[in-house]
């Protein structure tokens, strides 16, 4: 088949193209190992260096082909922002794809449906998160055209069984719907080494060590964790706190000589991480952005071995069932505490199989087949 995949540039602070990031490089490589030709589309939205030229990339992609191209609106005026779609439909009149995939936020979900319409093909729609939890859901329309678009795909990806079902109930969803949780690198995210990850970060090698990598924000849960910190300090005096991404003037991390905050960590480094840390931390706020949402921490730590605690909230009140004793209520920071507390004292690993990401796509790849056999 021929795909069109369409997305935004950059996910999670990281480059989907140069980097080769997570779920929205992988969805379109992985099917092109698989025989397809992929072209992806990609807008960015924060670097305009390219002056709105489009830049391309090809990749190698085992029995199919992967092409890439971005185009920068960066400080676009309205009007070039408005021709963008009819410049990407004269694109895929000539590529005359198969099947459109739409992902990444609002505007590429509903572009996927207004192209798919103009060159009579079916199309699919990937949701990482609840896209109504974004800033852009607060644009007069963008919900409306997330929902229709969502409601009219052939096939619907979400991130987690929460958000399928709200995609079916309250989205009124005609196509087939299907949880596909991201997955991680498992040859990046292995267990290693606690001892050389630590001396490699510059932490302490005969300390306890418990933290978390990822933006470091107050709508990200992070606060809980930082007033949980006060009650484990006094509790355990060889317990050291360690933190990793970015962080705003408002909340900034907690100080002391046993808090360590690394900045921000390549992909490798997070990886190192998760195996120097004795107890990771996972803390989601009850909000529409945490009810539906799959961290993808929770996979990367698991993957290194790391014990963890998690907030009981959507996906991973069911995925971490079977341990309730390392899980915590939303915002409650003695949850928390005792959470971490209880993953020091008594050691809980969760058995929890991780499928990579050739396995999850080889899996949908069937109901794509199916959609553009039933056009």
């Amino acid at each position: 088949m021929r795909i069109a995949f369409l997305c935004k540039r950059r996910y999670m602070g990281k480059d989907v193209i140069l980097d080769r990031y997570a779920r929205l490089y992988e969805i379109p490589s992985q099917l092109a190992r698989l025989g397809h030709d992929v072209s992806g589309y990609c807008l960015d939205y924060h670097v305009a260096e390219d002056a709105g030229a489009p830049v391309r990339w090809a990749h190698e992609a085992g029995g199919g082909t992967l092409q890439w191209e971005s185009v920068s609106v960066a400080g676009a005026r309205l009007p070039r922002l408005l021709t963008y779609p009819w410049q990407l439909l004269r694109q895929l009149r000539e590529f005359q794809p198969d099947v459109l995939i739409g992902a990444s936020d609002i505007p590429h979900v509903a572009l996927a449906r207004w192209l798919s319409c103009r060159l009579k093909v079916p199309y699919a729609v990937d949701l990482y998160d609840n896209f109504e939890g974004f800033g852009q859901a607060r644009i007069p329309g963008f919900v409306p055209a997330l929902r229709r678009a969502t409601r009219e795909a052939s096939l619907v990806l979400t991130t987690s069984e929460p958000l399928r079902q709200l995609v079916l109930q309250e989205y009124g969803a005609k196509g087939t719907v299907i949880s596909m949780p991201s997955s991680v690198d498992l040859q990046v995210f292995r267990s290693g080494d606690k001892a050389a990850a630590r001396q490699s970060l510059g932490l302490p090698a005969n300390a306890q060590l418990f933290g978390t990598a990822g933006g470091l924000y107050r709508d990200k849960g992070v606060e809980p964790l930082y007033q949980a910190w006060e009650a484990l300090a006094q509790q355990y005096p060889n317990l050291h706190l360690v933190l990793a991404g970015p962080y705003r003037p408002e909340l900034p991390p907690p100080q002391g000589s046993r808090v360590h905050h690394l900045g921000n960590l390549s992909h490798a480094q997070v990886a190192e991480l998760f195996s120097a840390l004795d107890v990771g931390v996972i803390s989601i706020l009850d909000t529409p952005f945490g009810r539906y949402c799959f961290p993808q921490k929770a996979y990367e730590m698991l993957a290194c071995g790391l014990r963890v605690v998690v907030t009981n909230i959507g996906e991973m009140r069911q995925l971490f069932a079977g341990t309730p004793q390392i899980m915590f209520e939303a915002g409650n920071a003695e949850g928390l505490a005792a959470a971490v507390s209880e993953q020091l004292t008594n050691p809980a690993v969760p058995s929890i199989a991780i499928r990579d990401w050739r396995t999850l796509i080889e899996h949908i790849e069937p109901e794509l087949v199916h959609a553009v056999a039933n056009r």
